[in-house]
Parts: C-alpha cells; sequence; structure tokens
C-alpha cells in the first residue's frame, strides 16, 4: 500500500506459485503427480550448479497456479506440533480415504482421516518424500464441495 493523494491505494496481486527447494526432486516430483495429481508442465537445468527446476500444476490451470520444485534442498524436519501443510481440496470424503489408504500403505500417512468442525471439515495428512505436510480434504470453504463462506 502507498498513499496517493492522501488515501492509501491496495495495489491488486494474486498468489501464482509457492516454491520449495527439496533435497530428492525426483522423489517430490513422483509423489506430487502420483498423490496431487499434478503434472510437469516446465522443466529447466542449470549445469553450472547442478540444479533442476520443475514446475508442477493441475491439468487446465497451468495458467493459474504452480507448484515450483528446486533440486538441492536441505529436506525438511517437520516437528509434530507443526501444521504447516499444503492443502489439496478432493471431490468427495471417499477421495480423502482412497488417499489415505494409499499413503499408509506407501508408509506416508501421518494424520489418519478426522472430520473437525466448519471451515476444517474431513482430511488427513501425507508427508512427501522431502519431509512436507501435505493435506486432503473434503468440506472446506475452498475448492469442490466448498461450502459459501
Amino acid at each position: 500500500m502507498r498513499p496517493v493523494g492522501g488515501t492509501v491505494q491496495h495495489m491488486a496481486t494474486t498468489l501464482t506459485h509457492i516454491a520449495l527447494h527439496v533435497r530428492d526432486i525426483t522423489a517430490c516430483e513422483t509423489f506430487y503427480t502420483e498423490f496431487c495429481g499434478l503434472k510437469a508442465v516446465h522443466e529447466r537445468r542449470d549445469p553450472e550448479v547442478e540444479s533442476r527446476v520443475v514446475w508442477l500444476a493441475e491439468p487446465g490451470r497451468e495458467n493459474e497456479f504452480i507448484y515450483v520444485l528446486i533440486s538441492g534442498g536441505p529436506g525438511r524436519d517437520q516437528a509434530e506440533k507443526d501444521y504447516s501443510h499444503a492443502g489439496f481440496a478432493m471431490e468427495s470424503r471417499a477421495a480423502v480415504d482412497a488417499i489415505a489408504a494409499k499413503a499408509k500403505a506407501a508408509g506416508c500417512l501421518i494424520w489418519e482421516p478426522r472430520e473437525e468442525p466448519y471451515p476444517v471439515g474431513y482430511y488427513c495428512g501425507v508427508r512427501d518424500p522431502d519431509g512436507n505436510v501435505v493435506e486432503f480434504s473434503y468440506g472446506q470453504p475452498l475448492g469442490p464441495g466448498a461450502e459459501p463462506i
């Protein structure tokens, strides 16, 4: 915000991407493809620093929001009570249950499916290969199954 003629003017912004510096970019790309349904839409390498950058997006939303993975990160050791996470909305409770079952079989389920009062809804939590938490939910005021706020 900056004052213009004595008033405060708000500048319009749009969230376009989140970038994660990850230890194992191949494992993370596979995770976000297989668990989250994202697809690679761009990739580049910098041979001088031996880094790889992958842009992932939901099919059909490639120009709206990108999940960027950058190789060479230290990995994340997220504490038990640290609820930082990325959230993905699902089309149903059954879809949340299916992701939870898949994650349990893969050894990366950290929050069993559970229901909490609005606006949290029904969700489970999964740890990606780098240690980041990913929430899969149904019934939040965002995405499929959303109720008006």
